[in-house]
């Protein structure tokens, strides 16, 4: 993310120095969301950087000025960075902004105490060193925020701190206390504060979603960015060829997808088809289908400005009726991704060994022995009773095709991770 500005540190509680944890195994945090409140630091920064930001719209076309930016890794006393998206064998360092699936989210912040000492995020050092934590008439002015950033700077606020959250810099005086902006917290008032925050539905939602192209978006590469939802963006639907195809998203920016025509096989007058997924698992307006095709500006050559609005019709289904969804067959494999003493990080493959498509999946394993436990996955829902483990896919990686795979990640505490009885099946 390309900071436009110097930020002025907020800070949570002390955090042991970073050479220690770096020892440690990076722990995996719910990315999810946040089911009460929690605590980190804040900072600031001036802008989002263009064209896109780090969710795929530039600030001009984000819902609200009042946007933030999450971290993309929690990796405490690590500070170099992971590929982007981080891979499922580094699942377990993924941050609040969870490879882009939390972007277009909206959370309401709560300004907390001031520090008096030292919060500069600096690498291997303690926050809020030296000093202590102190109330002032700013605390509980709250202003609700959307995702439009991440934050991925090599320093202690980026890494270190899980809830850290980066707020536009213009957002600071709007903060409302006693039904009236604070007015004058940033500068005068604006040192080293701890923020408490927790995800909301948008705020007096009305209308519906808004659909762009991006710059270079053509009929070859159809990209397009997805913003004003309800309750956040965690997935696409494009139909083609007789079925519901999850689209890929641009790289882990989590407003924008790559998506196919239902008609017109990628020339100048395709059309379009896709319904959107929310970050609960479920499609947006009850699966209300969105019928487009590209600008003409946009053709044959791609898209100038870096976001071009689409208008599109709405239906309640394809214009072409689906095929029943069919099943397939999988097998469930597993590797160790990471170790250490007491625990280890393992990858689960599902693979579709059927000639169908597979519109969902379970799967299940045995663990060695009563003790063993299961601290956090990813990528599924699991639970665990006794030494048995079960695991549903994500609304996200439900469909494998036949021969291509699925992943998810757990991580195991206890003395012998070896898993047996794996076994795998349709949804």
């Amino acid at each position: 993310m390309h900071r436009q500005a110097l930020r002025i540190a907020l800070s949570v509680v002390a955090v042991c120095v970073a050479v220690l944890l770096a020892q440690l195994p990076a722990g995996a945090i719910t990315v999810g969301g946040t089911p009460s409140p929690v605590t980190g630091n804040a900072t600031w920064f001036s802008g989002l950087g263009g064209p896109y930001g780090g969710c795929g719209l530039p600030e001009a076309n984000v819902d609200s000025q009042n946007y933030l930016a999450l971290n993309v890794q929690n990796s405490p006393g690590v500070y170099s960075d992971l590929p982007r998206p981080i891979p499922a064998a580094d699942a377990s360092e993924i941050g609040m902004f969870d490879n882009g699936l939390n972007c277009g989210r909206w959370v309401q912040v709560t300004i907390g105490p001031n520090c008096t000492g030292v919060n500069d995020g600096a690498q291997n050092q303690p926050f809020c060193r030296n000093g202590s934590w102190v109330s002032d008439q700013y605390n509980g002015a709250t202003l609700n925020m959307v995702v439009a950033d991440s934050c991925d700077d090599p320093n202690a606020w980026c890494k270190d701190d899980p809830y850290h959250i980066d707020l536009h810099q213009s957002s600071l005086n709007q903060f409302v206390l006693n039904s009236q902006p604070v007015g004058n917290m940033y500068p005068n008032s604006w040192n080293n504060r701890q923020v408490t925050w927790q995800f909301i539905p948008a705020p007096n939602y009305t209308g519906d979603i808004n659909i762009g192209a991006l710059q270079g978006a053509q009929p070859y590469w159809p990209a397009i960015a997805i913003s004003h939802l309800p309750n956040g963006i965690h997935g696409v639907q494009y139909y083609a060829n007789g079925t519901w195809t999850d689209a890929t998203m641009d790289s882990d920016m989590g407003d924008d997808y790559i998506v196919a025509p239902t008609t017109g096989s990628g020339t100048a007058g395709s059309s379009y088809e896709i319904r959107v997924i929310d970050a609960s698992g479920s499609l947006v307006n009850n699966g209300r289908v969105y019928n487009f095709s590209l600008p003409g500006s946009c053709l044959p050559n791609g898209c100038s400005p870096a976001y071009t609005p689409i208008s599109y019709t709405t239906s309640t289904g394809p214009t072409t009726t689906p095929p029943p969804p069919t099943t397939g067959t999988c097998t469930l494999t597993s590797s160790v991704s990471n170790s250490w003493s007491g625990g280890a990080q393992l990858q689960l493959t599902v693979t579709n060994s059927g000639t169908s498509l597979l519109t969902g999946w379970t799967a299940g394993f045995t663990l060695a022995d009563t003790s063993e436990t299961i601290t956090s996955s990813w990528n599924a829902a699991v639970s665990q009773s006794g030494k048995q483990v079960s695991a549903v896919n994500a609304s996200y990686n439900g469909s494998v095709a036949a021969g291509q795979s699925a992943t998810f990640g757990v991580v195991v505490t206890g003395s012998d991770a070896t898993l047996s009885g794996l076994t795998c099946g349709p949804h």
